[in-house]
């Protein structure tokens, strides 16, 4: 399962090496992450992040993601830590 951070980091953090390195994760072609899918993913917070921008990807919800990107995430994050009070 995933939680509102990792929808987050797909949009903010950016793939660390290979072909795409330096491009946001949720950018990252869906062609690419179906290699990965194939070949295995990274262990770790990398490849559930990669494995998760897929399931995105195929289900055709990355609109979801694009009010997430740097320059309105840190409205989403304020307006999380108002809903928690």
């Amino acid at each position: 399962m995933f939680e509102k951070k990792d929808l987050l980091a797909l949009a903010n953090d950016y793939m660390p090496f290979g072909k795409y390195q330096g491009r946001v994760i949720i950018d990252i072609p869906e062609e690419y992450l179906l290699w990965f899918a194939n070949k295995g993913f990274p262990e770790g917070r990398l490849g559930m992040l990669l494995a998760l921008a897929l399931e995105i990807k195929i289900n055709g919800l990355e609109q979801i993601i694009e009010p997430l990107k740097k320059k309105d995430a840190s409205q989403f994050v304020a307006n999380e830590s108002q809903t928690r009070h």
